[in-house]
């Protein structure tokens, strides 16, 4: 513990959480000892508690002092196989006989994973040169990354995000009481000095190395060597990747993780394989790994190996992979058929991977309604945004070239007619 104000006592607390100098359940020294041994009044110690306590990075226990607040449990394996010809009247089970035959009825007391499901994710992860070495099955990208956030995060910390942002993130930021900081983009991802300044006060960073949602940026290589330069000036950062698109994302996976104590990637299957699936892939650290299965111990206990085993089929099966390959070939070749009949009209326009077209406009509402008028639906900007500029974005999942030029036209009618109005 150190520092001469309650804010540098409070961040040297959690500085020493982090790094692992203070474990779970530690006992901080009381009050008048800590001020002591700092130099400075029992008021700013006492600052500097009830700052964390309101945080819950610790708890009073009256009597029994302060403490730094319980970690979630860690992942415990499944117990080993009983020896032969012993009844099992330990494990809860109901009788399989007993349950409908319409799928495979699992027990409890089995792995929590697929494991053929945990193989085709090591392949591609470790084909897309991601540490595979610790594994997890969550319930969609948004679910891994609430895992990971709950994990390493306390109400009131701040998190370096993108701008503009996906909403599910910025939603999901503000269920938990988490600050986000805004790191502007370009087509090739965040841009290193705004990102070094952000995390001068940010505890993390949730970045969408491809596809980026909603302005389609990919981080280049290029890119991503000045990132890990700024991002080494942080060690203790902790770095979630959302890689939400995955195999049909139209860019290749170029990731910011290596050589960093705390990590994860979550790459969803939603939308290369279907939104109602609701199975992601996470890879991690081994402390994030298995407190985020410690987690689900206590709640979900694992994800639904029904769910699970379709999912192994379909990522190890040829047709599947023959389907992603065309997938990806076609959202790319709607996304560049956009682009190409917006830049013939003199409209820039951003978008050079997964589903979405970034459409900077004057006025976005008022430019969603008359594309709606025409026929068109689009979202406006302002629930993607923090500090950037009014857009539009245009999911061009189901937008054929022919219809491309259609609408290049009606956006450019409408970006005209509200350009001469009063005001703009």
């Amino acid at each position: 513990m150190s520092g001469d104000s309650a804010v540098k006592i409070a961040s040297s607390v959690d500085t020493a959480i982090a790094r692992g100098a203070l474990a779970s359940g530690s006992r901080l020294p009381a009050v008048r000892d800590a001020a002591e041994m700092l130099g400075v009044s029992p008021a700013t110690v006492a600052a500097a508690y009830r700052s964390l306590q309101q945080r819950g990075v610790i708890v009073s226990d009256g009597r029994r002092g302060t403490r730094v607040r319980s970690a979630a449990p860690v992942s415990a394996p499944p117990p080993p196989p009983l020896a032969s010809g012993i009844r099992d009247l330990a494990s809860g089970n109901p009788d399989l006989e007993l349950l409908p035959k319409a799928f495979d009825q699992r027990p409890y007391r089995d792995e929590l994973n697929d494991p053929r499901l945990l193989e085709a994710a090591r392949i591609q992860f470790e084909r897309d040169d991601v540490p595979a070495d610790h594994l997890a099955v969550v319930s969609g990208a948004l679910d891994g990354v609430e895992r990971v956030l709950r994990e390493h995060l306390r109400p009131g910390d701040r998190v370096a995000v993108e701008d503009p942002c996906f909403t599910g993130v910025l939603d999901l930021l503000a269920s938990l009481a988490l600050v986000p900081v805004p790191v502007p983009v370009d087509d090739e991802g965040l841009l290193p000095d705004p990102l070094r300044r952000a995390l001068k006060s940010a505890q993390a960073l949730i970045v969408t190395p491809r596809a980026q949602n909603p302005a389609g940026a990919a981080i280049t290589p290029k890119r991503a060597r000045v990132l890990r330069n700024v991002l080494a000036s942080f060690p203790q950062t902790l770095i979630m990747e959302d890689d939400h698109a995955g195999p049909i994302a139209g860019a290749p996976y170029v990731t910011l993780v290596h050589g960093r104590d705390r990590w994860a990637v979550v790459r969803s299957l939603s939308k290369s394989l279907g939104p109602d699936l609701r199975v992601a892939l996470l890879a991690g650290d081994a402390s994030t790994i298995a407190r985020v299965e410690g987690r689900q111990s206590l709640g979900i206990r694992w994800v639904s190996h029904i769910l699970q085993r379709i999912a192994a089929d379909l990522l190890h099966s040829r047709g599947t992979q023959k389907l992603l390959a065309r997938a990806e070939k076609t959202y790319r070749e709607r996304r560049e058929a956009l682009l190409r009949e917006l830049a013939k009209r003199g409209i820039a326009a951003h978008g050079v991977s997964g589903l979405n077209v970034w459409i900077p406009v004057a006025h976005e509402s008022a430019v969603a309604q008359s594309l709606l008028g025409r026929g068109w639906a689009v979202n406006a900007g302002e629930r993607y945004r923090i500090a950037s500029q009014p857009a539009i974005r245009v999911t061009i999942a189901k937008l054929e070239p022919k219809d491309a030029v259609r609408f290049a036209d009606d956006f450019y009618a409408v970006a005209i007619s509200r350009a001469n109005m009063p005001g703009v």
